[in-house]
């Protein structure tokens, strides 16, 4: 059988041939078929590398397992792999609403969905993730009420997202960050990183180091796809 091609070059990793070990090994023999098709579709789109990367997925599918996850957030969604993934994890009465403004994008994986039989535990919110988080905490019964969120959208406003998520979550719950290396950019001198990368590298930088200073939660980043970092909230 042909090997699948990796989704992105080599991520965070030194080699093509590393991370294409990682997909080949542990990633793609265990993804669902709903989610191979879903990344097969994702695959033919103009901004395809906004989708979840399948390793950084397949870490998320073994959190909501661990925390036994019923009800989580996702803030950002694009065509929906990280969605799908938490769909088909989550229990069949569990529920995830899900906060995008590109509808037109989530419309492309949402026949996968459906096909998986997962559509009834999506609440889809078309709109921009800050006034929908405001209208979710203008209900006091959504404080503290969520197991598990996923946070991959617009980096300038990562910390603004971050302050809200932490009144939905519950004490113990689990949020994760993505995108917090920026193509390994943090890293680097800003006369190194190309004119496209700077305004992200910039936002990711003063996220890290943020959530680095917040003594409310517990945090580790792992060089998945574009670098995860993942929170638990202590109190």
């Amino acid at each position: 059988m042909e090997s699948e091609k990796p989704t992105e070059e080599t991520g965070l990793l030194q080699t093509h041939e590393l991370y294409k070990y990682i997909l080949e090994t542990n990633v793609y023999p265990r993804e669902p078929e709903p989610l191979k098709e879903l990344r097969a579709l994702t695959t033919s789109q103009p901004r395809a590398i906004m989708g979840t990367a399948p390793d950084a997925g397949q870490m998320i599918g073994l959190l909501l397992k661990i925390i036994g996850a019923k009800k989580t957030i996702e803030v950002g969604v694009f065509t929906g792999y990280s969605l799908l993934l938490t769909a088909l994890t989550i229990p069949d009465d569990g529920k995830i609403v899900a906060i995008d403004p590109d509808r037109e994008a989530y419309e492309i994986g949402l026949p996968v969905m459906k096909k998986a039989k997962v559509e009834h535990k999506i609440d889809f919110i078309e709109s921009k993730a800050l006034p929908a988080l405001d209208k979710m905490l203008e209900n006091h019964d959504n404080e503290g009420s969520f197991d598990f969120a996923f946070v991959d959208a617009d980096k300038i406003n990562y910390i603004n997202y971050h302050e809200r998520i932490m009144k939905l979550l519950k004490v113990n719950g689990i949020m994760v960050y993505d995108n917090t290396l920026w193509l390994g950019s943090v890293a680097r001198p800003e006369s190194s990183v190309p004119n496209f990368l700077r305004e992200g590298r910039v936002s990711a930088i003063q996220f890290n180091k943020s959530l680095a200073a917040d003594p409310r939660i517990e945090i580790s980043t792992v060089p998945l796809g574009d670098g995860l970092t993942i929170c638990r909230r202590l109190y």
